[in-house]
């Protein structure tokens, strides 16, 4: 009974550092408009508290997750936290654009450790099947609605307390979690098969990403053709070009060429980049369509966000049921076709005439879509990987995750404003914009959809049985 309860405890305090790596992509949104009038920042630099976070976050994905494999799992779970609770307070404090830029990179830094560690521990301490399952429900849940709440939880603080208070919330909660998890969470167990880091793949890799992730956030603001962004994307070719060299001729790769012949983790890798570049994106063209078109305030924006939230959160459960029940390839095909038509509906409530409640019934059952398929593709990507494999595994997804999200937001955003003028017309065009650019996200799920039909109709458990740590 003891250890069952504290296997509980344990799964409670992995789903709410996975709520907080969650809120912390969007609570920043609402609060930016009043972050950069206050520190001094030109339309030009403003976007960096955004980007500068994103790029770390995507180019250091695989290197934690290989990191939590050799290091220890609850000890990079614990040095993540740690890194997000001082720079969050340090954010909160930042008084010029310099320093608030630092510590969202050293954030982004965090969450790249933090999101692989959360995963591998999980998946270490359920074994595959069932209790997978259902762990992942819990936390899918928790990651899946605080991609919304964040936007509620940003705009409460930011207009009851100020924009620092965005950042002030992380440090109690990552702090408590961090400290919580040395007296829950198992010990890393001793005497591990030493193994190589992969120094040269670990440092090749992490370049090559996060030039990479540069390349696709800054090519929309400065120019695809610009001298910047084409020097970056070509250094990110030739680093992940050496990675690919080096894992080849690797004696201990940090990414063993045989997991991309995991049929299940590659389909879920692919799975992971679609759904960020399609439901992920979702909330900034909601966002806009609240603010911009409706002119909601960011408290009253925030608060419309609790409708997909609880439609996400009741997704995540029913994805559970549905990967065990009916296995993970149909749960993943159910989920994508209903998110496919309420996005389709959500898409018509883009226009200047229309009012909130109208975008109610797309939202619930896109949100119910959203949250089936989030649950279901990382059971799909934790399954049939060894154990001692699954944080490289959880960064491989997770670095997809973000890549996924960076195309599929430039892309969009570069349909959704290319008729929009300033001035007079510009609420009307901005809503129409948003209504091709929802339409063009559903499409993606289509693709999605079809990706979906290459994933295995039973996974073969790895030779290797979980470990529980």
């Amino acid at each position: 009974m003891a250890d069952h309860r504290k296997l509980g405890l344990s799964l409670a305090l992995l789903a709410l550092a996975q709520l907080i790596f969650a809120l912390d992509l969007n609570i920043v949104f609402v609060a930016l408009p009043d972050i950069g009038a206050e520190l001094g920042f030109t339309s030009q630099t403003q976007q960096w508290v955004v980007s500068a976070y994103v790029v770390l976050a995507g180019g250091f994905l695989l290197f934690g997750g290989r990191a939590a494999d050799l290091l220890g799992r609850r000890r990079m779970f614990v040095l993540a936290l740690t890194l997000y609770a001082v720079s969050s307070l340090a954010g909160g404090l930042a008084t010029s654009p310099a320093v608030i830029i630092i510590a969202r990179a050293v954030q982004g830094i965090g969450g790249a450790l933090l999101l692989p560690s959360t995963l591998s521990l999980l998946n270490n301490l359920f074994e595959e099947g069932p209790k997978r399952n259902r762990a992942l429900a819990v936390w899918g849940g928790a990651g899946a609605s605080g991609l919304t709440v964040g936007a509620l939880l940003g705009g409460v603080l930011t207009e009851s307390f100020g924009w620092p208070a965005v950042f002030f919330v992380n440090v109690p909660l990552a702090g408590i979690v961090a400290l919580a998890a040395l007296a829950v969470i198992p010990a890393d167990p001793r005497g591990r098969q030493r193994r190589r880091f992969d120094l040269p793949g670990a440092l090749t890799v992490t370049a090559g990403a996060t030039l990479l992730v540069f390349v696709l956030v800054q090519g929309p603001e400065v120019g695809w053709t610009s001298r910047t962004v084409l020097v970056a994307a070509v250094l990110a070719v030739l680093f992940l070009a050496a990675f690919a060299l080096i894992e080849a001729r690797s004696a201990d790769p940090l990414m063993p060429p045989r997991m991309v012949r995991n049929r299940s983790l590659l389909v879920a890798v692919t799975v992971t980049a679609i759904f960020m570049g399609t439901f992920g994106a979702l909330p900034y063209f909601l966002t806009v369509l609240l603010q911009t078109v409706h002119q909601f305030s960011a408290l009253q924006a925030g608060l419309a966000f609790l409708v997909p939230s609880l439609a996400i959160a009741t997704g995540t459960q029913l994805g559970e049921r549905m990967a065990t029940g009916l296995g993970v390839r149909a749960t993943l095909v159910y989920g994508f076709s209903i998110g496919i038509v309420g996005t389709v509906v959500l898409a018509f409530a883009f226009d200047v005439e229309s009012s909130f409640a109208a975008s109610v019934p797309g939202l619930v059952v896109m949100g119910v879509g959203q949250g089936i398929v989030w649950t279901a593709m990382w059971i799909a990507a934790a399954s049939g990987v060894a154990a001692h494999e699954q944080g490289v595994a959880s960064g491989l997804a997770s670095t997809t995750l973000n890549l996924g999200n960076a195309v599929g937001l430039a892309v969009l955003i570069a349909v959704a404003n290319a008729g929009v003028p300033e001035g007079d017309g510009a609420r009307a065009a901005t809503a129409d914009g948003g209504f091709v650019a929802v339409l063009l996200t559903a499409a993606g799920m289509v693709v999605g959809l079809l990706a979906t039909f290459a994933l295995p109709r039973r996974v073969a458990v790895a030779k290797e049985e979980p470990v529980l740590v």
